[in-house]
């Protein structure tokens, strides 16, 4: 009896290695992956039945005869037939299995082939009522073991002599519903693999089409961004200008302008929003139009920066601010009238070397809309330059996170108070990038310079 059994074992376990084989081949077909997204095509099911009819053949061939009956794991490919596609491809694999079952004789031909139909049958009927996909591991087994034992009874209910069939039963049912449900596992096992693969395939291809969209509309919205800026800077006689704005991000949260004013003067405009990325730009829009608008509106920075503010303020329901530099250049007087809005300080470098800076005259725009902001006025001789800045140059961090500072931008920026405004940026530019070397730039950065001369 135990070397029986040990013999069986060893049958069925080398149909497993070759159900393995055969499991992994299956389900990699186009047919297979096509039924279990859903597509069925009189193609495809014909093709899966003939598949799974030749694995139910090759399940019967390949066991060893106990008893006057094979043992056997023919109802395997019905079974897994009808949990891919359903009754009908379950019942075509089934009948296949079952008519090569009959060529088999023995006097429980007729009860295994019966079982064998039903099998491909009742699976597909699972697939069903699982709304036409494949169960998981557990139902599949289940599902196996119980059809099996369906097979076992049938062999009782229907062979004669009883007594041959419940011997039979006995010797083989407890191998048969193993093997089965260890060949089942290996399909639900792959197959749910198989499933995965696929789920995290169309996932990536979704992500990578959002992502894709994104970009296209960040790209999108960084030109519109961009075109908030000074399309080019305009020719002050006896002056030098160059700016240039860098987001950290695709877009960003600050901004410069060049405004012409009555009398002649030239408004210069630099300003930083309190966050960064997206919601930074949209409040820069918003930031940028109200200054304009508020700048051809009054004569005096500190009533166009007040204006400014009070419509900011009201606007503002993130908690969002924006630091602001205005000031109105009179280039036949060589005076520059300023607010300074919670920004950071510019840089007034005289001919001689001297430095000083320009410093706050209120709080940032959006904070509190009943603020006031001072005004005051600078005399500009030959040979002075101006550099406006965001706190993203300053703030720069090289890869041990020390930052390029304020005091390293007003060394620099003495030894470079004989060059023009746009050798003064590049410089500070190519100081910053020195610095920074490898490390991500964090913040948007923002220069303005304004040389007086040439």
């Amino acid at each position: 009896m135990i070397p029986e059994l040990i013999t069986a074992f060893i049958v069925l376990f080398q149909m497993m290695c070759v159900v393995v084989v055969f499991a992994y081949l299956v389900t990699r077909t186009r047919f297979y992956s096509e039924i279990l997204e859903g597509i069925f095509s009189w193609k495809n099911q014909l093709i899966l039945i003939l598949i799974f009819g030749i694995i139910s053949i090759y399940g019967s061939e390949s066991g060893i005869v106990i008893l006057g009956a094979p043992l056997n794991i023919r109802d395997l490919g019905p079974m897994v037939a009808g949990f891919v596609g359903g009754p009908l491809v379950g019942l075509g694999a089934g009948m296949i299995g079952a008519g090569y079952r009959m060529t088999m004789g023995g006097f429980s031909a007729i009860a295994c082939s019966f079982a064998t139909i039903l099998a491909g049958l009742l699976a597909g009927l699972i697939n069903l009522a699982n709304k036409r996909q494949f169960p998981g591991i557990v139902l599949a087994i289940s599902g196996a073991i119980l059809i099996e034992g369906l097979h076992m009874g049938l062999v009782l209910l229907i062979c004669r002599p009883l007594s041959q069939a419940v011997e039979l039963v006995s010797e083989v049912a407890f191998p048969m519903i193993a093997a089965n449900a260890a060949g089942m596992f290996i399909f639900a096992f792959i197959t749910l693999n198989l499933e995965n693969e696929k789920r995290t395939t169309r996932e990536r291809d979704r992500y990578q089409a959002e992502l894709q969209r994104k970009n296209a509309e960040l790209q999108i919205a960084r030109e519109i961004q961009e075109s908030f800026l000074p399309a080019s800077l305009p020719s002050l006689p006896g002056y030098s200008l160059a700016a240039e704005s860098r987001p950290a991000r695709e877009v960003g949260g600050d901004f410069y302008d060049v405004l012409a004013s009555p009398r002649g003067r030239v408004g210069l405009v630099i300003a930083d929003v309190s966050d960064k990325g997206v919601p930074a730009a949209l409040f820069m829009a918003l930031s940028t139009t109200v200054m304009r608008a508020s700048a051809a509106w009054h004569q005096r920075p500190r009533d166009a920066v007040s204006d400014a503010n009070a419509l900011i303020a009201r606007e503002s329901s993130s908690g969002m601010f924006v630091t602001l530099f205005f000031c109105l250049l009179d280039p036949g007087a060589g005076t520059l009238t300023y607010v300074n809005a919670g920004h950071n300080p510019p840089l007034l470098v005289r001919k001689n070397g001297e430095i000083s800076s320009l410093t706050l005259t209120g709080i940032a725009l959006g904070v509190e809309g009943g603020a006031l902001y001072e005004e005051r006025s600078v005399d500009l001789g030959a040979g002075d330059l101006l550099v406006l800045y965001t706190d993203g140059v300053t703030e720069a961090e090289d890869p041990s996170q020390k930052q390029f500072g304020e005091e390293r931008l007003a060394a620099l920026v003495r030894a470079q108070r004989s060059c023009t405004a746009g050798e003064v940026l590049a410089a500070i530019q190519a100081a910053v990038s020195a610095h920074t070397l490898t490390a991500p730039q964090y913040d948007d950065m923002t220069l303005v310079v304004l040389k007086v001369g040439s």
